[in-house]
């Protein structure tokens, strides 16, 4: 490339028209960002979808059973951003496509908005002592949760429809409003979960909930964001390999982040009563006496 950046992974590189008066195809547009690009988000957004829409009787079954107001709203909040990081996903080309620019920055702004708001409450959620409260509990950090994303969300939406800026379009590598504002928020997310790991491994770490997999999800986001953050840095300054590193970063979030959400905090929910039901049988069979001959 003429300006000695490097591009951004699984980049392929548009062939321009060399006559003025030819339009670009159809089959051109769709590779403005590459169609590998595409297929790496899609296929594991699709694959989640699918895999939740198979267990969503039984799941749906579970919940109503056990009538969890928390596993209600964050199943929901989960469905609500895969179906956004789907679209997200699969829509890549409207950032090429000429009259798309605005359909696609209020595609982004309301899949960040999910996807944030989910990361946001789940911390937020999870830090109070009244974790089994119900819905009180929860509706606090609804409150705490919306206004922080709603003020990012209304920063991000005046920054690119009011300044202009081209947050959310891949092809602008060199604007620096760009590149300063995703520093920022990836700042306040890796100063967030650092703190959390901070007061985990000091004097106060009682005041901070026993769960190890809450820990396990914090150091995982944790090197995540300070990843996110490095590369926001050096793309900020001009260094291509920032540019390939945010990218990079971006496709393991959007491919990875609700999976690992589902298998932390919902996948556990699900399975227990099976768990429980298979102990129960185990103890029926047991007490009929259906093992005493492996005892023989």
């Amino acid at each position: 490339m003429s300006n000695g950046t490097i591009p951004a992974i699984t980049d392929i590189h548009i062939h321009h028209a060399t006559s003025s008066s030819s339009s670009p195809s159809p089959f051109n547009q769709s590779n403005c960002h590459g169609v590998w690009y595409t297929c790496i988000l899609s296929i594991p957004a699709v694959i989640f979808v699918v895999y939740l829409g198979f267990h969503l009787k039984k799941n749906i079954k579970k919940l109503r059973h056990r009538k969890s107001h928390v596993m209600i709203t964050y199943y929901l909040l989960l469905w609500f951003s895969a179906i956004l990081n789907l679209a997200w996903s699969a829509l890549q080309v409207w950032q090429c496509i000429p009259g798309k620019e605005l359909s696609w920055n209020l595609l982004s702004l309301l899949t960040a908005l999910g996807t944030l708001f989910l990361e946001i409450s789940l911390v937020a959620f999870l830090l109070q002592e009244s974790y089994a409260s119900g819905l009180e509990a929860l509706a606090h950090t609804f409150i705490i949760s919306g206004l922080i994303v709603g003020a990012d969300i209304l920063l991000k939406a005046i920054c690119v429809f009011g300044f202009h800026v081209p947050l959310f379009m891949d092809g602008e590598r060199t604007h620096r409003g760009k590149w300063g504002l995703w520093t920022v928020d990836e700042l306040m997310l890796t100063c967030t979960y650092g703190y959390i790991l901070f007061v985990h491994y000091s004097k106060w770490r009682d005041k901070l909930p026993p769960r190890p997999a809450f820990y396990n999800y914090v150091v995982v986001m944790f090197v995540i964001t300070g990843i996110a953050l490095f590369g926001c840095g050096l793309a900020a300054l001009g260094a291509g390999f920032g540019l390939w590193l945010y990218s990079f970063v971006v496709v393991c979030y959007h491919t990875l982040y609700l999976p690992f959400v589902y298998v932390t905090f919902l996948a556990d929910f699900f399975q227990e009563e099976d768990l429980l039901l298979d102990t129960a049988y185990y103890s029926e069979m047991k007490d009929a006496g259906f093992f005493d001959s492996e005892w023989e």
